[in-house]
């Protein structure tokens, strides 16, 4: 392993599932996921000290535990990937190639595997499936959460006391998380902090406790230290607990050359003409006001940074207010805007004569851009595939 926290990783990781707990009494099914990426450590270990430290207690647990692995050979080479990114290449198109390609890259092979694992999971699950994804950044930033925008992953993730980032599926193609949410299952990722900060294995454990008690998968009469999860993420996290929306993504091309300034971490402040980073010879400098969001400070990602803007908690309510109500419905009487299929799914945005129809309106309603064919847009909605039946008689819900 390249890495201080890699080298704690002290086997070599040939088996996918990192361990599973069976409660006594069924319960909800939760899925944790680390090593997405190789060079991120941080999730493997808090999934190893935690699953050890409940095996000895699963009669105080309800419903099934699992901690899996994601890109083992990635892992025990400490790289981000090795042919490329499993968290880009989750889209159907590439799924249903899986069967078909005479030799499958290194990535697809993870991902063939994991579909398997997942599949064999949700026939098996009684009750609630819950998703989540850990990782760790290349700069220094808050620990916070990111998710599709569904309400159903918005209500789960208010739970927590760290910064919640929407809107990440519009700006990336194929993360595992957006497939996962297709599906209409909570899946939310959990961001601990920087790579090689043990401050990022303390939060995944706390992350960890966390989730199990949300979801019901253990009670918080019997396990006295999770208020102290609780306030340690909060104080982790400072003055942050608010919900974000990415505006702008800087992507690098396969063969660029990029370098971010020295110094920038997740959620710092930013001006409009800040210089922030050297592409290709080329000063880049910041196109809005906002704060600077997941800064590329190694050297495998095509994503520079992003930008992100602070949501305020009147138009999370608005939003809410008219996803119940489903005034989406009524979208096609603009002109312009039709469904592209009869499974209402995705809608078809003519620029050129619904152009009143800003992006935002849109992100009320729960429609994020994914194509733009010039003059079209295609926007897609979780809200329509979202297993809320499943979710309904939950506390949190």
């Amino acid at each position: 392993m390249e890495s201080s926290l890699g080298e704690k990783i002290k086997i070599k990781h040939t088996n996918r599932l990192l361990g599973y707990i069976q409660g006594e009494v069924s319960g909800p099914s939760v899925l944790f996921f680390a090593g997405i990426h190789g060079n991120e450590p941080a999730g493997v270990i808090a999934l190893q000290k935690v699953m050890a430290e409940l095996q000895s207690i699963n009669s105080e647990i309800k419903g099934n535990i699992y901690a899996i692995l994601g890109n083992l050979n990635a892992l025990n080479a400490g790289r981000r990937y090795l042919d490329e990114d499993l968290n880009r290449i989750w889209t159907n198109q590439r799924i249903e190639q899986l069967d078909k390609k005479p030799k499958l890259l290194d990535e697809e092979n993870e991902m063939k595997d994991l579909l398997n694992l997942i599949q064999n999971i949700l026939q098996d699950a009684k009750g609630p499936v819950y998703f989540i994804d850990f990782h760790t950044t290349s700069s220094k930033s808050y620990p916070f959460i990111t998710i599709n925008d569904a309400l159903i992953n918005r209500k789960f993730a208010m739970q927590y006391p760290v910064p919640i980032v929407l809107g990440i599926e519009e700006y990336l193609d194929g993360p595992m998380l957006s497939y996962i949410n297709q599906k209409g299952y909570v899946a939310i990722g959990f961001e601990a902090g920087q790579h090689q900060d043990e401050k990022s294995v303390k939060h995944t454990e706390a992350f960890i406790y966390l989730t199990l008690n949300f979801t019901g998968s253990i009670k918080k009469k019997k396990f006295p230290a999770l208020p102290q999860y609780f306030n340690d993420l909060k104080k982790s996290s400072g003055d942050l607990h608010k919900v974000f929306e990415i505006v702008y993504l800087h992507k690098i091309g396969e063969w660029d050359r990029f370098k971010m300034h020295v110094g920038f971490e997740s959620f710092q402040v930013i001006r409009k003409g800040m210089e922030l980073a050297i592409h290709n010879n080329q000063i880049v400098k910041s196109p809005f006001s906002g704060r600077i969001f997941m800064p590329l400070y190694q050297s495998q990602g095509s994503d520079g940074f992003f930008i992100i803007h602070s949501i305020p908690l009147f138009v999370l309510k608005l939003s809410g207010f008219l996803r119940k109500l489903k005034i989406d419905n009524l979208l096609t009487i603009f002109p312009g805007v039709s469904w592209e299929e009869k499974d209402k799914m995705v809608l078809k945005v003519d620029l050129k004569t619904a152009r009143f129809l800003a992006k935002p309106f849109f992100h009320l309603l729960g429609y994020r851009v994914r194509v733009q064919e010039g003059d079209f847009l295609r926007l897609s909605n979780r809200e329509r595939v979202a297993r809320k039946k499943m979710y309904r008689k939950e506390k949190w819900y």
